[in-house]
C-alpha cells in the first residue's frame, strides 16, 4: 500500500512538473515529494492518540524540507506540492485527491478555539504561490487559487479566484464527467485580470475625461472674459457689445469712441 502510495505520487509529479526528469530524480530531489512521505508516518501516529513523537517527526520534517504538515491534517492521495518551501498546513485541514499547492502557502486557522479552524479544500484544487486560505472555508472542487490570493470565504467548484481578498473572475463547469484542466499556479493567463483593478482602471479612465472636460471649460470662460481689441483703436470691455455694452448708447452717452477722445459732455462745455 505505502509503495503503491508512494509511486502515485512520483508518478503525478512527472505528470504535472515538465521539469522532471525521471522517477529517481523525483525520489531524490523533491521536498514536497519528502514533506508528504513524512506527513504518511506521522498521521497514523497522530490518529492513535500519540501527540509527541508526531509533532517531533513533522518538525523534522520542516527542517528538512521547508514545509511544515500538522500531524493532524488530512491529506489526500496525489498530493503535488510543488517548489515546496513555505507552505504551511495546519492541524485541522482536510485536503482531498489530486490537490495542488505551490510555495509559500498557507492553510491557516482564525480561531483560537479548538475544533475545526483551517481550511478544507476539495478534490483537484490548485492554490498558486503564495496563496493563503484562511478559516473553516471550503474550496470547492477543481476551484484555483491566484498566486498570492487571500481567500476568507467559500469557493465555488470550478471557480478561479484572485486578488485581497479573493474574488471569483471565472467559473467553468464541474461535474462527474468534466474536469478542469491543469493550471499552473492557479493563475488564469487569458487576459482575465482582477474585477477590483478593472473597477480602479475604468475609474481612472472617467477622472482623466472630467478632468478634460473642465480644463476645456476653463479654457471657454478665460475666453470669453478676456477683453477685445477693436480695429481702429477701439476696446471692447467684457460684456459690451460694439455699441458700447450692456447699457452702451442710451447710457454711456453716445457708443463707441476712439481711445483718447474726451466724452460729448466735454466737448460741448469746450465750445
Amino acid at each position: 500500500m505505502a509503495f503503491a502510495r508512494l509511486r502515485e505520487d512520483i508518478n503525478t509529479i512527472l505528470e504535472k512538473d515538465p521539469a522532471a526528469r525521471s522517477r529517481l530524480e523525483v525520489l531524490l530531489c523533491y521536498p514536497g515529494l519528502h514533506a508528504v512521505m513524512f506527513h504518511r508516518l506521522s498521521h497514523p501516529l497522530w490518529r492513535r492518540g500519540l501527540r509527541f513523537l508526531p509533532r517531533l517527526i513533522s518538525h523534522i520534517a520542516k527542517m528538512l524540507t521547508g514545509v511544515e504538515i500538522h500531524p493532524g491534517a488530512t491529506l489526500g492521495r496525489r498530493l503535488f506540492i510543488d517548489h515546496a518551501t513555505g507552505v504551511v498546513i495546519g492541524e485541522t485541514a482536510e485536503v482531498g485527491d489530486d490537490v495542488t499547492l505551490y510555495h509559500g502557502v498557507t492553510l491557516g486557522g482564525t480561531s483560537l478555539h479548538n475544533g475545526k479552524r483551517h481550511p478544507t479544500l476539495r478534490d483537484g484544487v490548485i492554490v498558486g504561490s503564495g496563496g493563503q486560505v484562511l478559516g473553516p472555508v471550503i474550496i470547492g472542487a477543481e476551484a484555483r487559487v491566484g498566486a498570492n490570493a487571500v481567500v476568507l470565504s467559500d469557493v465555488p467548484s470550478g471557480a478561479t479566484v484572485v486578488g485581497i481578498p479573493a474574488r471569483v473572475v471565472r467559473r467553468d463547469k464541474v461535474d462527474a464527467t468534466h474536469h478542469c484542466e491543469f493550471q499552473a499556479y492557479g493563475t488564469p493567463t487569458d487576459g482575465i485580470t482582477d474585477p477590483m483593478a478593472r473597477t480602479l482602471t475604468t475609474l481612472t479612465d472617467q477622472v482623466g475625461r472630467l478632468a478634460a472636460q473642465v480644463e476645456d471649460l476653463e479654457r471657454r470662460l478665460a475666453d470669453r472674459d478676456a477683453p477685445t481689441v477693436r480695429p481702429a483703436g477701439v476696446v471692447t470691455l467684457p460684456g459690451q457689445g460694439a455699441d458700447g455694452g450692456a447699457n452702451g448708447g442710451a447710457k454711456g452717452g453716445g457708443g463707441d469712441r476712439h481711445a483718447g477722445e474726451p466724452p460729448p459732455e466735454r466737448r460741448a462745455a469746450g465750445r
